[in-house]
């Protein structure tokens, strides 16, 4: 019998905020994450808007030294790590340190510094390379370094599943603890993807908005002028916890993770199937796998990346899986006030649905001022609402046809 799987802990890296219930209060007031950026000098691109997280000082949470020979991605995993377990009021100390685990999730990893060696390389040849260039480049750096932050011996892995990869590496998590290779799992993602070369790539494939501006204007899911996602970096890691080892520490308990599933495409690397089969089936999955009616669905915390194809094609899904209840349904896009953090997406928008549990509210889809007539469900159009939501589904859709879709429930 599979054991009960709960969150207990919560932490944010985001363009807005860094601090879960601000960050909660910015989203339901309507704000915007996205404006023009200043990481870098963007004069000669195309597109000069992002949420990149500007002013970032992890100094508080780590040392100086750790700070130089850990790159960007895993400082915000860290960061948002320790944020979760504080949160979580766990003292690790106490624990088995083998029936602890970490499964992160990522994109693309240590981009940044990536480019910095290179840079290096070209300039002023091999001798110059960094040697800590593999230990901060590396996609499973973020997972390592949460484990040797908090002592933890058990299961550690990465996952790399373009924008499906947190919501993924939390489906895992879940499944570890629920056949019992693990108490309590670390889980989530994140990414700093936010790099010349970053912004270039996805620019240059016309993934973008260029309504250059209109920052805050320019993430607008659902709605029939969208032109492209906005990027923008961050992490959402949260602890996950066996129930009654969560009880029996006298924890306070956010919510039940009740069922996971997963699916591919297997049509095209980069676009999405227009009629949202595989994303479909990924919602079925998970669905079945915790014994959910799609009538007891409240709320769907949209993929929602503002693309012309995307939000048609999860709109279609979401009909494909819910019928006559998909008109019942209230939907939103986070990424309209956030933007897309690409491989962190699922982490953060995987918190923003527990909070959407917890207060009974649903954030609004800023932006959607003329509805597309191919996508006619409710989105909380520009005002956030308070709703009955007894259960909720959080879904993320990656690069190489990835389908992912996990559900929360009230205890």
């Amino acid at each position: 019998m599979k054991r009960r799987v709960v969150v207990t802990g919560l932490g944010v890296v985001t363009s807005l905020s860094c601090r879960v219930d601000e960050l909660w209060g910015k989203l339901l007031e309507g704000q915007s994450g996205i404006h023009a950026l200043r990481l870098f000098d963007t004069s000669d691109f195309k597109v000069r808007i992002g949420g990149d997280v500007t002013g970032w000082d992890p100094s508080g949470y780590l040392e100086p030294r750790e700070i130089k020979r850990i790159d960007r991605f895993s400082q915000f995993a860290l960061v948002a790590g320790i944020e979760a377990v504080r949160d979580a009021g766990i003292d690790f100390g106490k624990e088995n340190p083998f029936r602890c685990g970490v499964i992160v999730g990522s994109g693309i990893g240590g981009l940044g510094e990536i480019e910095e060696q290179m840079g290096r390389l070209i300039l002023k040849g091999p001798d110059r390379v960094s040697p800590f260039t593999v230990p901060k480049m590396m996609l499973n750096a973020a997972g390592g370094n949460l484990s040797i932050q908090f002592g933890l011996r058990g299961i550690n892995y990465s996952v790399a599943t373009a924008c499906a990869s947190a919501t993924n590496a939390v489906g895992d998590a879940l499944r570890t603890i629920q056949y019992d290779d693990t108490d309590v799992v670390i889980t989530g993602g994140t990414e700093a993807a936010m790099t010349r070369m970053g912004l270039s790539a996805f620019q240059n494939i016309k993934a973008l908005s260029e309504r250059n501006d209109e920052p805050a204007r320019a993430s607008r899911p659902f709605d029939k002028d969208r032109d492209g996602f906005v990027l923008s970096e961050g992490a959402g890691i949260l602890v996950l916890e066996e129930l009654e080892h969560a009880r029996k520490r006298g924890a306070r308990i956010y919510c039940e993770v009740l069922g996971f599933g997963a699916s591919c495409d297997a049509g095209h690397i980069t676009q999405p199937d227009e009629q949202g089969v595989g994303a479909a089936e990924a919602m079925r999955l998970a669905l079945a796998n915790g014994r959910v009616n799609p009538d007891q669905i409240d709320y769907v915390n949209a993929h929602g990346t503002s693309t012309p194809l995307g939000d048609k094609a999860e709109t279609l899904a979401v009909k494909r899986v819910f019928g006559e209840h998909a008109r019942r349904l209230s939907i939103s896009s986070t990424k309209s006030q956030l933007g897309h953090s690409l491989g962190a997406s699922g982490g953060i928008e995987l918190v923003v649905t527990i909070k959407s549990l917890v207060t009974q509210t649903v954030h609004p889809t800023i932006n959607l001022d003329t509805p597309d007539p191919d996508c006619d469900l409710d989105y909380t159009p520009r005002e956030a609402r308070q709703r009955v939501i007894r259960t909720a589904m959080s879904n993320s859709f990656g690069f190489g046809g990835h389908n992912a879709s996990v559900i929360v429930g009230q205890l």
